[in-house]
């Protein structure tokens, strides 16, 4: 990101511009979106490599560690041959005399690179200091005569630095912000345009064939020094679209859903003895009547029978399972059922919960615990409801399959 450094004269924040570096990292950033194979960003989950570009193109301000410094004493000679108190003969040749020499080490977090960069504020007499590994050294020489209080200059120094630091922190800030819309825009814009290209090469209705030299792997170049994130794993083959699931109807069943619970709580001597069969067909009653019979129950589906199917064309729209709440195990095995059902990229799911008895509290804990330590979550959606929650899983087969899964509770009469 910084390019070479000039560390031989021990001057910081000098060397290179923080702005400038950071805008070059940002362009490094949409270059990679650029370069990456065509298929097999179309066959990363988006969300994934946003992920993966934030993380590998964020910057990591500089902490120095204070708990942590220690210093080392020697007794050894010292050149005094600069000494504007003594006369030397020839200041061309090391003038030695008995002396100490004290270096202090001040461990660090962050990006070594930014000890050179320079803030938009800035000093024209910046401080020095060696940079060893993890380590910022400050070195201190004097003769045995002439004894100098190490203390007053360290505090004076990394009061120096820590400044330039500070100075530092909002520029890096700002950039740590923009990245993830900046490489979610970057992403779609690349998606949407090679899905648009390949409609066009479909309508030929000629076969297209793979250049020679198009590359089959990414290599992801090392630019920085920090531990680089891998790229998420996805196949070159080719990308074949899957049908989009529209949103609103997924929204639009999961309202008709929801719609029940005020049901029961207006009928409750209705409920209070159904079973999960009895209960579920209620549900189907509802969708049916909005989505002209097209909702089914105990439905054969990929790996089994889902609880309640709505399909559009030959498209799953709505895959939900309905189990009253027998705690976290029983829950982890409804998700491993549904999981089982999902067939398309963008399938959207369900799990209705019918809680009898139980605290509500006890429920959603234990929903959300089991949700986010199954082998197959990928991340929790911003949803807000009082009773329900929102999560990205993958697919068994393909990590870059991604479903949405809704888990809504309702509470059922005693």
């Amino acid at each position: 990101m910084f390019g070479s450094i000039d560390k031989s004269k021990g001057l910081l924040f000098v060397t290179h511009d923080l702005d400038h570096s950071l805008r070059t990292t940002m362009q490094e950033m949409r270059r990679e979106i650029e370069s990456l194979d065509e298929n097999r960003l179309l066959n990363i989950a988006p969300d994934d490599l946003k992920k993966y570009l934030v993380e590998k193109y964020s910057v990591t301000p500089i902490t120095l560690l204070r708990d942590q410094w220690y210093a080392d004493h020697q007794d050894m000679p010292v050149d005094v041959r600069h000494d504007r108190m003594r006369w030397i003969d020839d200041q061309d040749r090391p003038a030695m005399v008995p002396g100490e020499r004290v270096d202090v080490r001040i461990p660090f977090e962050g990006e070594v690179e930014l000890f050179y960069a320079k803030a938009n504020t800035f000093t024209m007499n910046p401080p020095r200091a060696v940079i060893e590994k993890n380590e910022l050294l400050l070195r201190f020489e004097s003769p045995s005569d002439q004894p100098r209080d190490v203390r007053s200059l360290v505090d004076r120094t990394l009061a120096d630095i820590e400044q330039h630091l500070g100075w530092q922190r909002p520029i890096i800030e700002a950039h740590n912000c923009a990245l993830p819309d900046a490489a979610e825009q970057a992403i779609q814009q690349r998606r949407s345009r090679l899905l648009a290209q390949s409609q066009r090469a479909e309508a030929l209705g000629i076969p297209i064939r793979r250049r020679a030299a198009a590359p089959k792997t990414y290599a992801v170049p090392t630019v920085r020094r920090k531990a680089m994130p891998t790229l998420p794993p996805a196949t070159t083959a080719q990308f074949r679209p899957e049908p989009a699931l529209a949103m609103e109807l997924y929204e639009q069943a999961l309202k008709i859903v929801q719609d029940m619970a005020l049901v029961m709580e207006r009928s409750p001597e209705a409920f209070k003895s159904m079973d999960e069969e009895a209960l579920r067909q209620h549900f189907l009653v509802q969708l049916n009547a909005q989505f002209e019979g097209k909702a089914t129950g105990e439905t054969f589906n990929m790996g089994g029978k889902t609880d309640i199917l709505l399909r559009e064309g030959d498209r799953n729209v709505f895959i939900s399972e309905c189990k009253f709440w027998k705690g976290p195990k029983a829950f982890g095995e409804a998700i491993d059922q549904l999981l089982g059902y999902a067939t398309w990229r963008d399938s959207k799911t369900a799990i209705l919960v019918f809680n009898r008895g139980v605290e509500t509290s006890t429920v959603l804990s234990g929903i959300d615990g089991v949700a986010k330590s199954h082998g197959n979550f990928k991340r929790a959606v911003n949803w807000l409801h009082e009773s329900g929650f929102r999560y990205v899983f993958h697919s068994n087969s393909d990590k870059n399959r991604e479903l949405i899964l809704t888990v809504l509770v309702f509470h059922v009469p005693k």
